[in-house]
């Protein structure tokens, strides 16, 4: 007998506590990173969302496209300021942002799921007020942190056996402005809404690392406040983990950060003993 036929039925069989366990729950996943580029890695990438929803679960998939934005920003001959690091999202900005964003990047997505034989509709923030935002920073313009979540629209769709794909664009408060909100925000925003069961934030890094550079595979809430206190989680770790933080405080039962960049990588989180990546849970859990 084939011997990878016998290794596939095994894995299928280690994995069925986890299938079960799995069942019904509510995962938000934060894609983005060097994966969103590539044919290969979005394609495998849709086939395991898609896997998710055939076997009970429920998925939500939040993007980011800073990489697109850059290009389209750079064609259209947009100049942009930076303060403290961070870019000013002027009028102008903020629609070449909701352009790609909601256009480009997430029909992609969507188009890359139904190609592996899944149901999805692509949709922002700003559809049925999903996330209505405010001014995260005045210097900043239009960058906005979400205040207020009607996830209803999300529930729907899972109704319907549909996986939602949502860009991180918001409405504001007067209803008359668009705001771009960081992707790992929208991601967390949208779990904590929905007190899933997993937020998975795929990024381009292993995962939260101790002093001596070692990826932490369990980590508690209290620790990563520690770790950032004493420099250890430092750069743009720091947001991540504060995304995790506040997910966890809104009802997330846990939080992983993982490479996005390994194959299957959600499905290793959440189909094997092991996982991938660094777990962000209260002791509890």
């Amino acid at each position: 007998m084939n011997r990878d036929w016998i290794a596939t039925a095994r894995t299928l069989s280690e994995a069925l506590p986890y299938l079960q366990r799995y069942s019904g729950a509510v995962v938000v996943i934060k894609f983005g990173g060097n994966a969103m580029g590539d044919a290969n890695a979005m394609a495998e990438f849709a086939r395991d969302i898609v896997l998710m929803r055939q076997v009970g679960m429920n998925p939500v998939v939040v993007h980011g496209g800073g990489p697109m934005i850059n290009e389209m920003l750079d064609k259209l001959g947009i100049k942009s300021e930076f303060v403290r690091g961070k870019r000013v999202t002027d009028k102008d900005t903020v629609e070449v942002v909701e352009m790609v964003l909601t256009g480009l990047v997430n029909k992609r997505i969507v188009q890359a799921i139904m190609d592996e034989g899944g149901r999805a509709v692509g949709l922002s923030g700003k559809d049925d007020d999903l996330m209505v935002a405010e001014a995260d920073d005045p210097e900043l313009g239009f960058v906005g942190k979400p205040i207020e979540m009607n996830v209803q629209v999300l529930r729907d769709l899972f109704s319907a056996g549909i996986i939602p794909v949502v860009a991180p664009v918001a409405t504001g408060m007067d209803f008359n402005e668009t705001f771009n909100v960081n992707g790992d925000t929208a991601a967390g925003a949208i779990a904590g809404a929905l007190k899933a069961d997993r937020l998975l934030l795929l990024t381009d890094v292993a995962g939260v690392k101790d002093a001596e550079g070692n990826v932490i595979t369990q980590i508690t809430p209290e620790q990563v406040r520690a770790m950032i206190a004493d420099g250890t989680i430092a750069g743009g770790m720091i947001p991540k983990t504060e995304t995790a933080l506040d997910a966890i405080e809104k009802g997330v039962r846990a939080v992983v950060i993982l490479d996005g960049r390994l194959p299957n990588a959600s499905l290793l989180e959440l189909f094997t003993e092991h996982g991938a990546g660094s777990i962000i849970r209260a002791p509890r859990d």
